[in-house]
């Protein structure tokens, strides 16, 4: 499917723009409600990914410590009336790997799953609804949001327009 209607190259220039950015997709995602929504987080080590989710799960209630799953792999929250999971796959040696995660179980209703580096799971995990992409660009970073099936256009269009 052709991407539909990306916001490109939102520009940041520090950790509390990525954090604002997050905060801003969480409230797209409070707006518009999804049953279900798969976000792939793309973007180099340090790109900014985890504090993107951590701004996400600011935005949808979370107070407490936001850590990085690369060593536990999935992190689950309850929030806003979702069943998050936040996974880094960074670590999995091989992509069936993924299928260990129970990642499975967040394919229920009021469920949100975000992934980073979904690459190295390939195949092996739902595609995903959105995704975000983060690319460093001097001292900043640079955002890109995709909706990646009809269904999530929306998303990307209030998102944008925040």
């Amino acid at each position: 499917m052709p991407e539909s209607g990306p916001v490109k190259g939102l520009a940041l220039g520090c950790e509390a723009d990525t954090i604002d950015a997050g905060r801003k997709l969480a409230q797209a995602v409070t707006s518009d409600r999804p049953d279900r929504l798969i976000i792939h987080l793309a973007g180099d080590l340090g790109a900014g990914k985890t504090t993107f989710v951590r701004g996400v799960l600011r935005g949808l209630g979370h107070a407490g410590r936001v850590p990085s799953p690369s060593y536990t792999l999935v992190e689950p929250y309850e929030l806003s009336g979702y069943s998050i999971c936040h996974v880094d796959l960074y670590r999995l040696a091989d992509g069936k790997e993924a299928q260990f995660l129970g990642l499975e179980d967040t394919s229920a209703e009021h469920s949100l799953l975000l992934v980073e580096w979904p690459e190295r799971a390939a195949g092996c995990i739902e595609p995903p609804d959105l995704r975000v992409v983060l690319e460093i660009d001097g001292s900043g970073r640079r955002l890109s949001v995709h909706a990646e099936n009809p269904n999530s256009a929306g998303l990307v269009e209030a998102f944008g327009a925040l």
